[in-house]
């Protein structure tokens, strides 16, 4: 069976570019267009990753971290910060608040596909 990854990005062509990358790599995508829409959607379904931009409406990446961490199903569900943010501080407020790693947008696909090999298999 397929492994689900949810892609949570408010720019569409980001989650379209994440999603076809890694449906061609055999990963199952869910789409999520912010934060709110993620943690609802996470809640509903058997996630293996969780790829989520910083940035978004509604809430932001560091939230649905922090929430979907206070949740025991995903206190060990890796989940990836893909996002044009890259300064340090950021990274290690991403750390703190529970990120598996952190992937700096425009990703390379290939590199998006080894990633999540690396995390999930």
């Amino acid at each position: 069976m397929a492994k689900t990854v949810l892609a949570v990005d408010d720019s569409a062509s980001i989650r379209q570019m994440v999603s076809f990358t890694l449906k061609s790599a055999g990963y199952e995508v869910i789409e999520a267009v912010d934060g709110m829409d993620g943690l609802e959607k996470a809640k509903s379904r058997n996630i293996n990753l969780v790829l989520t931009d910083q940035n978004m409406p509604r809430m932001d990446g560091l939230t649905l971290i922090k929430n979907l961490r206070a949740s025991p199903q995903f206190s060990k569900t890796p989940i990836l910060m893909l996002t044009t943010e890259s300064s340090d501080v950021m990274k290690s407020q991403g750390r703190a608040a529970g990120a598996t790693g952190w992937l700096v947008k425009p990703f390379d696909p290939q590199k998006l596909i080894e990633v999540v090999k690396k995390v999930i298999g």
